[in-house]
């Protein structure tokens, strides 16, 4: 049940399932590659929209759940919820930068759009 993918580049990702299900549970569940991919996109997005900005933080991450229903089971509803940290945020600005990403710039969270629901919720965690 273990398979191996790659990309233009020769990056290889290992896929496989839990023992339940005849994997070995030694790679990515596909659908939680999924829910990977669309943090990954948006993430650099962020990424890419503070360093323009030239907002400090000394953290980033997204953190994705998603909720499966019907069979066979997809994703219904997603939530994104970004972590910021930092000494002082700028909270408008990284607001907006997420709202660049989620409206505007990245396919991925756009794709997913077409079979579930996207909750975005943003976290300041200021140390």
């Amino acid at each position: 049940m273990q398979f191996e993918t790659d990309n233009p580049s020769g990056k290889k990702i290992k896929i496989d399932l839990s023992p339940e299900n005849g994997g070995e549970n030694d790679g990515m569940h596909p659908k939680a590659l999924m829910l990977s991919a669309l943090a990954g996109c948006t993430g650099v997005d962020v990424v890419m929209i503070i360093n323009k900005m030239k907002l400090e933080t000394t953290g980033f991450r997204i953190e994705t759940i998603g909720y499966l229903s019907g069979s066979p089971q997809t994703y219904e509803r997603v939530e994104l919820i970004y972590h910021f940290y930092g000494k002082v945020l700028d909270q408008a600005k990284l607001e907006r930068s997420v709202n660049m990403s989620v409206e505007k710039y990245c396919g991925v969270l756009k794709m997913f759009e077409q079979f579930a629901k996207i909750e975005v919720k943003i976290e300041y965690h200021e140390r």
